[in-house]
């Protein structure tokens, strides 16, 4: 039986003294961890028809495009500035030392679309409530959101459930 913990490299001090970085390069690496994993994510959607999964930059566009395959949903990619070569509807956020932008094809959800959100860890949730904020701009229906990794010490799953948003996690650190 594969511990999903077990296969995450904990790299202490990155970005920045103080902080524990949290690396799921590790379990991508590894065969049937990698498996395991996009499996226990896409198991609570697995009973709801989902049309889309949008993956927000950059590793949860390896676990959203696995989730979206698995889901046999499409997948939209949540981008930073100046990397969609088509035209882009963006959503500004607050990091803590200033702010950054998710960025979309203005077609890129289908009207009405039943919309998971996915990524690696969620963390304050500032980036995930960017993408939920622009999906819905684009009419979609948020489902909910799906992480492998939540650190709750700093919060964001209970702000995204306070925004009524389904969350689903695999793993969960204490600490930042």
């Amino acid at each position: 039986m594969i511990d999903l913990a077990e296969t995450i490299r904990t790299i202490p001090d990155y970005p920045k003294p103080g902080i524990l970085f949290r690396d799921v390069t590790t379990l991508m690496g590894h065969p049937s961890a990698f498996e395991k994993a996009v499996d226990e994510m896409a198991a609570p959607w697995r009973e709801t028809v989902v049309n889309q999964v949008v993956g927000i930059e950059a590793r949860g566009f390896v676990l959203g495009g696995a989730l979206a395959v698995a889901l046999k949903a499409g997948f939209i990619p949540m981008r930073k500035p100046g990397k969609l070569p088509f035209d882009t509807i963006s959503e500004d956020y607050e990091l803590e030392y200033g702010t950054d932008a998710l960025h979309m094809h203005v077609d890129a959800i289908d009207k009405d679309a039943r919309v998971i959100i996915v990524d690696d860890l969620i963390a304050t949730g500032g980036t995930a409530l960017a993408a939920i904020r622009l999906a819905r701009r684009a009419n979609a229906k948020i489902l909910g959101a799906s992480f492998l990794i939540d650190l709750p010490d700093l919060g964001g799953a209970d702000h995204l459930r306070n925004e009524n948003i389904k969350v689903n996690t695999l793993l969960s650190f204490e600490g930042h």
